[in-house]
């Protein structure tokens, strides 16, 4: 989703929770990655992948200039002759420990398998965040939780967005010397776009 398409989603749902909730979520991601440096693993449930997410925070990685952003999409199905990209396991959890940041997201309940690893992953020291449906099981397992229930009015892929774009943000104040990127440009000109008319408040 570009830059345009979230600004307009953005104000869609502006005067409701996700969009601050979403940047609050973001940050903690950001956050862990960038301190601990050790990686961010990306996994979703047996019936769910998280394939879009991982594209968006690929790119928002490039974007940003935060290559740490860019995730490992951890699969439940991995076969031995997929793409290198496409062919790391649940084993990859098990290897994963202080440092690591394991991002979960779980439309419906995760399987008891997969709990179990990333209960192991967390008490081997790695920093756990999960975008999920109201799983009540990952409460007391993730570090952070970002949670969208069935009434929320939105849905999961939509506040994934949401995340994704706001993971590349640059929360610094901006800088008065140097010339504008082209994501700084693009993102000015979105929001001229999406701003409302002069005196409809």
């Amino acid at each position: 989703m570009d830059a345009v398409r979230v600004a307009l989603l953005r104000e869609v749902l502006a005067g409701t929770e996700w969009p601050g909730a979403a940047r609050r979520f973001a940050g903690s991601l950001r956050s862990s990655v960038v301190s601990h440096g050790g990686g961010l693993l990306l996994v979703g449930t047996r019936e769910y992948e998280p394939w879009h997410l991982a594209a968006h925070l690929v790119d928002e990685a490039a974007w940003s200039g935060r290559p740490e952003l860019s995730p490992t999409l951890v699969r439940h199905r991995a076969r031995p002759g997929d793409p290198a990209h496409l062919a790391v396991g649940l084993g990859r959890i098990e290897s994963a420990g202080r440092g690591a940041t394991l991002l979960m997201v779980a439309p419906s309940r995760p399987d008891e398998g997969l709990l179990e690893r990333v209960h192991d992953a967390r008490r081997a020291g790695a920093t756990v965040l999960s975008l999920d449906g109201g799983a009540t099981e990952l409460l007391g397992l993730a570090h952070e939780t970002l949670t969208v229930p069935p009434d929320a009015g939105v849905d999961l892929d939509t506040v994934q967005h949401l995340v994704s774009a706001a993971t590349g943000e640059n929360c610094l104040p901006p800088t008065p010397r140097g010339p504008l990127t082209f994501r700084d440009r693009l993102t000015r000109l979105a929001d001229r776009l999406t701003a409302p008319p002069p005196g409809r408040w």
